[in-house]
């Protein structure tokens, strides 16, 4: 059974689907992988490591024509027309967007397994994709936060004098809110989040935070973990109760976002007019239009004196790590996918694992 894997074709993608450790595995359980050559440079991974690993350097056209192929972001129409009919796909789709990439696929009978698709559930864990690289974006903001934040994050005491920590506030305590939560405390920030969720304020103490409690007059719990959108009187009743919260922060970092809808408005203009000069705001929902409303996508500005950071894709900064725990995801799932035959490996259905049926995708509704 072949894997194909390729170099990512998304603009300043440098992730790749597999690594070298990953691929020697995955041969010595009697895959063949299919690399292109040169898919890994961007995250540091190089072919004569790939080669040693047992894999096979290829054109792109030829990874693509293997029976399972695997990338991280979205393949592109000519990527589908290289793919033979009745392949396997397996990468994160982007389904929230409308294209037409989806439809070609279907239509040359490729089976398209979304990695956002994965359900988030006891046994997937080890497969959940969207989790592992949030977690890297949670812990990545952080640092960039502390980049772009021209004063000390921790309580400073020297001879020279003195300085007090940095007031952080993370909104939205999922995957990645958590880990900058954990980022922020381990740098020595005076760290407080926010959530809808009643449910995540024993989470948000047990990192040594502080719980911003609000009463927006309904809970914000959603299905399968996600936070769920509020009315509109409940989302004007949170921003005028988070304004005095926000205001004193020196560093925000937000998170909230809900499955293909736009980012709920979480920061005003103003309350960024009443932010300490230098202060910075990372949001992590720029790609779905911004938690903040002076939030510009992919762009760092300054406004009002508040550095404000839109960066897409925190995980691609991180690159190697980012491949590395991708690839297991991915490794992870082929696990319950496939089978040892007496003629070697064997294709299991697809809709009869709870996990590859909920995330395959079979139509374009």
């Amino acid at each position: 059974m072949r894997i194909g894997v390729v170099k990512e074709s998304v603009a300043g993608e440098k992730r790749v689907a597999m690594t070298p450790e990953v691929a020697k595995k995955l041969v010595g359980k009697g895959f063949s992988l299919l690399l292109e050559q040169g898919a890994g440079e961007a995250a540091h991974y190089h072919d004569d490591d790939y080669l040693a690993a047992g894999v096979e350097l290829v054109e792109r056209k030829a990874a693509l024509d293997a029976d399972i192929v695997m990338m991280v972001r979205k393949a592109d129409l000519d990527d589908v027309a290289a793919m033979h009919d009745g392949a396997i796909y397996i990468g994160h789709l982007e389904l929230c967007e409308v294209e037409e990439v989806i439809p070609a696929m279907l239509a040359k009978g490729i089976r398209p397994i979304a990695m956002e698709k994965i359900p988030r559930i006891s046994r997937a864990q080890s497969m959940d994709a969207l989790s592992s690289q949030s977690n890297i974006a949670g812990y990545r903001a952080v640092i960039e936060a502390a980049a772009q934040y021209k004063r000390f994050i921790p309580m400073m005491m020297t001879s020279a004098g003195s300085s007090k920590p940095a007031r952080i506030v993370i909104l939205g305590v999922g995957v990645a809110g958590l880990q900058a939560i954990a980022t922020a405390r381990r740098l020595g920030g005076d760290v407080y989040a926010y959530d809808l969720r009643p449910e995540t304020k024993e989470q948000i103490e047990s990192l040594g935070a502080k719980a911003i409690e609000l009463d927006v007059g309904e809970s914000g719990s959603g299905e399968g973990g996600y936070a769920k959108e509020l009315s509109d009187e409940a989302k004007a009743r949170q921003q005028q109760l988070l304004a005095d919260e926000l205001a004193k922060a020196h560093i925000i970092i937000t998170t909230a976002l809900i499955p293909c809808r736009p980012a709920p408005v979480l920061i005003q203009e103003d309350v960024v007019k009443r932010m300490r000069e230098g202060s910075v705001i990372i949001d992590l929902a720029a790609a779905n239009g911004g938690n903040c409303t002076l939030t510009e996508k992919e762009q760092v500005v300054e406004k009002h004196g508040v550095i404000l950071v839109g960066h897409t894709n925190y995980p691609s900064m991180m690159a190697s790590d980012a491949s590395a725990f991708y690839a297991n995801n991915l490794s992870n799932l082929l696990g319950i996918m496939v089978d040892e035959g007496e003629d070697g490996l064997v294709l299991k259905e697809l809709d009869e694992d709870e996990i590859t049926k909920a995330s395959l995708i079979t139509s374009t509704d």
